[in-house]
């Protein structure tokens, strides 16, 4: 399951996130805005329904959900009267699925509350699709909702996010869910009990393409919902990481196996409950050790994950005896943005900056914010001459940028004209290991500052100028 990830921002934008279905959650960028926030206001449960966070968004976002959950709902409605009536058999796996939802549940429910308000994420993976999953494909549709309502009801108390990130979510679920059994259904599967030879490879096949229906549905869904709602989508801000996306799969391939025990041999579903409290911890212990070396304000890795990147692409240049250079890039006059235009504008600012340096700069190089307004690149396989091309056009790129945020009073403003002085050290000319050469990328920034700012300077050499 999908659902967007918890950003926090202030007022006046919407501090809350958009969730997604299947597992993930987001959350939109913080914004200024000294203007004090009510309770009912903060939660998204304001008695009032003009002052719903909903009519915050962008209309684009409020047509896209009303239009898509409308849709969905009349999908649903229908699906469930052309569903076969449940069974007895349905009813006791409908009743084994949801003890062992609950029993997941109740006891993850401090890890869950922490993995949803920790630092700044893109995608949260809702581990219950362990639950969901085998329910789409071993039950009827009307039991399909009946679970996801079970399971969306007590996941309420733990997700503390506006109700109508919180509909959308359990309708995304649902519309996942009950999508991928019309698919599995539709393709004829056969009784497990009874499968022998090829045919248990081909209802592997069959189960494979049930859960990238029930994924594909959640991507076009949640991931539309997440890219409207953001000024800048991303491919990763709006589908999720490659851990979080991996961590998906392997909720859903431990739904499959969930089904398979619950058809086979029902009491071993037990132990999936185990599993799942297990699995739930090991996900938050990954998220923390992710927040251990990411910067919470920008995404990119702080200093300690950015050293600890750095040295070992360090290792293999010395190895392979390839060329490395260390960027230090420091944005001019930074304190007259937060003057002028409060912090969350600078907030902005920053975040905007740490975006273009990942957008100049090539997958393998090591991206990272050192300090404050300060960043830091390591460029792989270049020599000091293309080291100091990527530095130009970095400040090229941050001087033509327009970066859209708010003013004090909440106004919209957009700042224009932001400067940056870079200091370029190269391996070895510069020096042999990565303090070495962030010393002697700093001393270049210092000089470039004196010399005017706005300009790219190379450690210990004849400067190279600015061109204006």
């Amino acid at each position: 399951m999908r659902v967007a990830g918890p950003k926090r921002r202030p007022y006046p934008r919407p501090p809350a996130a958009v969730p997604a279905n299947g597992a993930r959650e987001r959350a939109p960028a913080p914004s200024a805005g000294p203007a004090p926030v009510v309770p009912a206001q903060r939660s998204g449960h304001s008695r009032r329904p003009r002052e719903w966070l909903l009519w915050q968004r962008p209309k684009r976002f409020i047509a896209f959900l009303l239009v898509g959950e409308a849709i969905a709902i009349t999908v649903l409605i229908t699906a469930t009267a052309y569903s076969p009536r449940p069974d007895l058999t349905d009813v006791v796996r409908f009743l084994i699925l949801a003890a062992g939802a609950t029993i997941h549940i109740q006891l993850t429910r401090r890890q869950e509350a922490r993995r949803r308000n920790r630092g700044l994420r893109g995608v949260l993976i809702d581990l219950t699709a362990v639950w969901i999953f085998p329910a789409a494909l071993v039950l009827p549709i009307p039991l399909i909702i009946a679970l996801v309502a079970l399971v969306r009801a007590q996941r309420w108390f733990s997700a503390r996010r506006p109700a109508h990130n919180f509909l959308f979510s359990s309708i995304s679920h649902a519309l996942a869910a009950s999508t991928a059994h019309l698919a599995y259904t539709a393709l004829g599967p056969r009784d497990w009990g009874l499968l022998d030879g090829w045919q248990f490879v081909v209802e592997f096949g069959l189960i494979v393409v049930a859960a990238l229906v029930y994924e594909a549905v959640q991507i076009v869904y949640v991931g539309s919902i997440i890219a409207l709602n953001s000024a800048r989508p991303t491919m990763q801000s709006s589908l999720g990481t490659k851990a979080d996306n991996v961590l998906e799969a392997v909720t859903i391939g431990l739904g499959a196996v969930t089904a398979i025990l619950l058809v086979i041999m029902p009491p071993t579903v037990a132990i999936m409950a185990v599993v799942t409290v297990v699995f739930n911890r090991l996900a938050e212990l990954d998220q923390l050790q992710s927040d251990v070396r990411t910067d919470p304000k920008t995404g990119l890795l702080n200093m300690r994950g950015w050293t600890e990147s750095a040295q070992r692409t360090f290792r293999r240049a010395v190895r392979s005896e390839a060329g490395l250079a260390v960027l230090m890039i420091d944005f001019d006059h930074f304190k007259e943005i937060n003057d002028t235009y409060g912090h969350p504008a600078g907030d902005d600012v920053l975040r905007r900056v740490a975006e273009l340096l990942t957008e100049v700069t090539r997958p393998g190089d090591v991206v990272g914010r050192f300090g404050g307004e300060e960043f830091l690149v390591l460029v792989s396989d270049v020599d000091a001459l293309q080291a100091y091309h990527t530095a130009e056009r970095i400040r090229h790129r941050v001087s033509t940028a327009a970066i859209s945020t708010r003013g004090k009073r909440g106004e919209p403003v957009t700042i224009t004209d932001r400067t940056t002085s870079i200091g370029v050290a190269v391996y070895p000319q510069h020096g042999r290991s990565i303090d070495e050469l962030l010393h002697a990328a700093d001393a270049a920034v210092y000089l470039a500052k004196e010399q005017g700012r706005d300009q790219v300077r190379l450690a210990g050499e004849t400067p190279f100028r600015a061109r204006h």
